[in-house]
């Protein structure tokens, strides 16, 4: 097949904007899709908080989009992402994106989210047919996109863009956008599309239940997590579409920009270390040491922690699971994150309790986080739930172990230690227990005192890992060619 016209339509990009781990996948993978010679091109909206240099510029023509009782005019702001010619189209509407954040603020969610993602679907589809660019397939991303697909197949179905394909990835099925019956009158969607095979779920509209019913194709983002989501513990009340839909689902593993994370050139570390020098990892370490408060000790283990403070995490059976941990074990922890009010006093706390053993900053700081990647001896993820994970990416990236629950991505992408031969990348364990946390850090305790070869090649493991885009960009062009085939058989 010749190359592609790809569009992604997504909430967030990094670097531009982000919330999670869904900007990292829209801010690399077209970059590595426009590579292999495809013409990818990138919509998100143009939030008043969004990171924006002098690169970028206004088009000329307005954006006029057809929702609610009449057009809905808007700007288009245009710019490439970094260090690639792939182009990124940001569209401004005061109403909708005017505001700093992206789905809610301290009140909680906008109650407008419905209307302001909608205008954003309708909304990209209006500037390709102003640019005279017609996608063979759209990628679209959770559930402020999951209209695209729904208005292709019916308000727009006979339309030159009706005959593109959609690719629709999901990254997190907890968050499904439920709103009422205006978003069809106002995205102009007839209203037998509220039934339960189309957008209805429990009376009200559900946006990412739209996209799924409607793509052409379903991708998520770790193999684990697509057999997940088909369950009923998994699906959150929508394991029964996406087993009708199993055919047409696939799960690809997420990949990190390897450029950006590199322990070889990471300009936020105070020294930089590759696999066959590791003494500027020594140098990270205590650097993480002083700045969190703890004892300087090069040869202590230290355990990092990056995360938001929620049950999702695990993060409560870390916290079950430390004062017996410190109590018994020679370790240290350097703890970052923030989150449930009700763990971040409960880490004050710990910190409290064991000062100069636990180091602890509440709220986000990335330059710290990288640090903790590069100066732990070990990378702590007990959740419960992970549909892909990146921090363990950039742990191994860094020479950093990581000890994981045996869910989601964390599955397919941290390999279990071998003891005696010194084969893996981290530590897994099944239940989510505190009991199997304590456990296992403690085997990974006594792997990196008693046996340090081991443990060295354990780093050297991870460290050899391929975790970038190119082969998962490889494996959504194969998608993205079967969704088109299955769209225009012609």
């Amino acid at each position: 097949m010749p190359a592609l016209k790809i569009l992604f339509v997504s909430p967030e990009v990094e670097p531009f904007v982000k919330v999670g781990g869904l900007a990292d996948m829209v801010g690399s993978l077209p970059k590595d899709l426009a590579k292999l010679g495809h013409d990818v091109r990138v919509v998100c909206p143009a939030y008043a908080s969004m990171k924006l240099d002098g690169n970028i510029v206004a088009r000329d023509e307005p954006l006029g989009v057809d929702v609610g009782a009449g057009a809905h005019w808007g700007r288009t702001w245009t710019t490439h992402l970094p260090g690639s010619q792939v182009p990124l189209y940001a569209l401004e509407h005061d109403q909708f994106f005017g505001r700093p954040e992206v789905y809610a603020g301290p009140w909680g969610d906008h109650p407008d989210n419905d209307l302001r993602f909608i205008f954003l679907c309708r909304g990209a589809l209006t500037l390709c047919q102003q640019l005279d660019w017609i996608p063979d397939v759209i990628h679209c991303h959770d559930w402020t996109t999951g209209f695209i697909p729904l208005l292709l197949n019916t308000t727009l179905r006979d339309t030159p863009i009706g005959r593109a394909a959609t690719v629709f990835t999901i990254h997190n099925l907890e968050h499904q956008g439920y709103c009422d019956r205006r978003a069809l009158d106002f995205a102009h969607v007839p209203v037998a599309e509220f039934r339960a095979d189309s957008t209805e779920s429990h009376g009200k509209v559900n946006m990412m239940k739209a996209g799924l019913y409607h793509s052409t194709k379903i991708t998520t983002v770790s193999p684990t997590y697509a057999e997940e989501i088909k369950t009923a513990a998994g699906g959150f009340g929508l394991d029964h579409v996406l087993r009708f839909r199993a055919a047409d689902l696939l799960g690809i593993v997420n990949g990190i920009d390897e450029s950006t994370w590199n322990p070889a050139t990471d300009k936020a570390l105070p020294f930089n270390y590759t696999s066959a020098n590791f003494g500027g990892k020594s140098t990270c370490k205590a650097a993480l040491q002083k700045q969190l408060g703890l004892e300087i000790d090069p040869h202590i283990a230290l355990f990092g922690v990056v995360s938001r403070f929620a049950t999702q995490k695990g993060l409560d059976l870390l916290a079950e699971a430390l004062p017996y941990v410190l109590d018994r074990m020679h370790v240290q922890f350097a703890v970052l994150g923030s989150g449930d009010g009700a763990l971040e006093t409960t880490f004050r706390e710990l910190a409290e309790k064991f000062s100069g053993r636990l180091g602890l900053h509440v709220g986000f700081n990335g330059k710290l986080a990288r640090l903790i990647q590069a100066g732990s001896d070990f990378f702590v993820m007990p959740s419960r739930a992970e549909p892909c994970g990146l921090t363990q990416l950039y742990a191994m990236r860094y020479g950093t172990p990581p000890i994981v629950r045996a869910t989601g991505g964390l599955v397919d992408t941290v390999e279990q230690f071998v003891e005696d031969t010194g084969e893996g990348t981290g530590f897994k364990f099944q239940d989510a227990t505190a009991p199997a946390l304590y456990n296992t850090i403690g085997w990974a305790n006594a792997t990196y005192y008693d046996r340090p070869d081991e443990y060295r090649q354990l780093r050297r493991n991870g460290m050899a890992r391929d975790f970038s885009w190119r082969t998962s960009a490889a494996s959504y062009v194969n998608a993205y060619e079967w969704a088109i085939a299955a769209r225009r058989p012609d």
